[in-house]
C-alpha cells in the first residue's frame, strides 16, 4: 500500500510540475508577443505596465502550483534532509510569491488610478 502511495504521488507531482510549466511557458509567450505590439503601438508605457502585470499573474500561478507540488512532494520524502530541502524550496516559492504579489499590487495601482 505504502509503495502504490509514494508512486501516485510521484506521478501527480510530476503532472503538477507539468501543469506549472505550462502555466509559466503560456504567460511568457502571451507576455512576449504582447510586448512586442505594445512596442509598436503608441502606448508603449500604458501597455508595458498592464503587460507586466498579466504576466506576474501567471508567474504567481506557476508558484502557486510548483508549491503545492512540493507540498505533495514533502509528504513522502523518506529523510529529514528531503523534508528540509523541500522546505527551503517552499519558502523561497512561498517569498517569490510574496514579493511578486506586493510588486503586482503596486503596479496594479499606478497603472489603473481610480
Amino acid at each position: 500500500m505504502e509503495e502504490w502511495l509514494h508512486l501516485v504521488t510521484k506521478d501527480v507531482v510530476v503532472i503538477i510540475d507539468a501543469m506549472a510549466l505550462i502555466i509559466v511557458a503560456i504567460g511568457t509567450a502571451e507576455a512576449f508577443f504582447t510586448g512586442l505590439r505594445a512596442a509598436f503601438s503608441g502606448l508603449v508605457h500604458r501597455r508595458f505596465r498592464e503587460v507586466l502585470v498579466r504576466y506576474g499573474h501567471w508567474l504567481v500561478a506557476g508558484l502557486t502550483f510548483q508549491l503545492a507540488a512540493d507540498i505533495i512532494e514533502t509528504s513522502i520524502a523518506p529523510n529529514w534532509q528531503d523534508v528540509g530541502q523541500l522546505g527551503a524550496i517552499a519558502v523561497i516559492r512561498t517569498f517569490l510569491n510574496y514579493f511578486l504579489e506586493r510588486d503586482l499590487t503596486g503596479l496594479e495601482e499606478t497603472a489603473d488610478p481610480r
